[in-house]
């Protein structure tokens, strides 16, 4: 019987401890063949711009409203974060953050196939961070050089945002998959900063963040879902190439026989 209650008591800790994503729908990123017509300047730069991809509201208890918009095209994840309501902002200071669990292994510290990538309000300069760092202090992650096609850019969208005309932030990223890979299923987390509130806005929502530097652990990341499996699929050239190369190689073969 004690052996019983010893389970027991074990199986709730474990069940206290396992993260809050699992009740999460998950971020379901479509195809596109627009997402090359964007202009990255950090708004609707015109009313279909960003039409032909995924929607999600989320929604905040503060009344705060952020649409967050994701496609992929070719080698590169497109992502928009449309800060609609916040009629209040600090250039220089607000931000948001984009992560990747590459492998999707949702570990407690994160590791080097994990990527965050950060856009920072009105000019300044982008960074990528990659995690494998020893540094408690810095959720794990370090700074790297920004990888070769990697845009992000924020900015004031206004009359022709497809949400509210009244001046607000918004955020553009184009992410290489060079970097992060092509997947089905990568764990995923985004965050948008108010310097002025000192609050940050995320996705997955409630993860009781104790500064605004923090970044959670990958364990409490959701998922974003190519739900027709096409993002880990080969870009259509490569494909057409690798058709191309097996009659090729099957009459070599055959031809080497008769020799």
């Amino acid at each position: 019987m004690k052996k019983y209650y010893f389970v027991v008591v074990i199986f709730f800790l474990i069940l206290l401890h396992i993260p809050n994503v699992f009740a999460i729908e998950p971020i379901m990123i479509t195809i596109s063949n627009d997402m090359n017509k964007v202009i990255f300047d950090g708004k609707w730069s015109f009313m279909t711009e960003w039409k032909h991809s995924s929607l999600n509201t989320l929604s905040y208890d503060d009344g705060t409203i952020i649409e967050l918009r994701t496609a992929w095209q070719g080698n590169f994840i497109y992502v928009f974060m449309d800060d609609i309501n916040t009629d209040r902002w600090a250039s220089g200071a607000d931000r948001a953050v984009v992560c990747f669990d590459k492998n999707n292994d949702k570990n407690l510290t994160a590791n080097a196939d994990d990527y965050c990538f950060v856009n920072i309000l009105s000019g300044k300069e982008p960074f990528t961070l990659q995690g494998g760092s020893a540094l408690g202090f810095t959720s794990n992650f370090k700074k790297i050089p920004n990888p070769e096609g990697f845009v992000a850019v924020a900015g004031i969208s206004n009359q022709n945002d497809r949400y509210t005309p009244v001046p607000h932030p918004g955020y553009e990223f184009r992410i290489p998959t060079d970097l992060v890979g092509r997947s089905a299923d990568y764990g995923f987390y985004v965050e948008v900063y108010h310097s002025l509130s000192n609050k940050v806005y995320s996705w997955p929502p409630d993860l009781n963040l104790t500064t605004s530097l923090e970044i959670p652990s990958p364990s409490q990341w959701g998922d974003l879902v190519s739900p027709d499996n096409s993002l880990p699929e080969f870009p259509l050239p490569m494909l057409l190439l690798s058709l191309a190369i097996i009659p090729a190689i099957y009459f070599t073969k055959k031809s080497n026989l008769y020799k």
